[in-house]
């Protein structure tokens, strides 16, 4: 796996971008998190999907962009990429849950069904 991606800010050297490549039960995906004002963003993804935090809209996946299939879930109230592997996924697109993952699955078992 290739090292970690950053981008550091010029005031402070505060990692405003982490790129991190993780395994998962010799699984390969890639750990996204941006540092944003008063709130961090972060996804782990794959070439099939991804698992994100709370600002993922569920909703416009399946509604607004449905003929895209978009396989990702959604975990809220999270503020790690370690939490969110471990939290139960509040919701799903429907092209994920013709995968078999659900809301209430943890992070990490979706992926797992992601990986084809």
């Amino acid at each position: 796996m290739s090292p970690a991606l950053s981008y550091i800010n010029g005031k402070g050297g505060i990692a405003m971008v982490n790129l991190t490549p993780i395994m998962i039960e010799d699984q390969p995906f890639t750990a996204v998190t941006v540092k944003l004002p008063k709130t961090n963003f972060m996804a782990v993804t794959n070439d099939h999907g991804y698992i994100m935090c709370g600002a993922l809209d569920v909703a416009l996946l399946n509604d607004k962009l449905k003929e895209r299939k978009i396989v990702a879930a959604r975990a809220v109230g999270v503020r790690t990429i370690d939490q969110l592997l471990e939290a139960p996924l509040e919701s799903v697109t429907d092209a994920a849950r013709e995968l078999g993952i659900h809301p209430g699955m943890s992070g990490k078992e979706a992926l797992l069904k992601m990986v084809k």
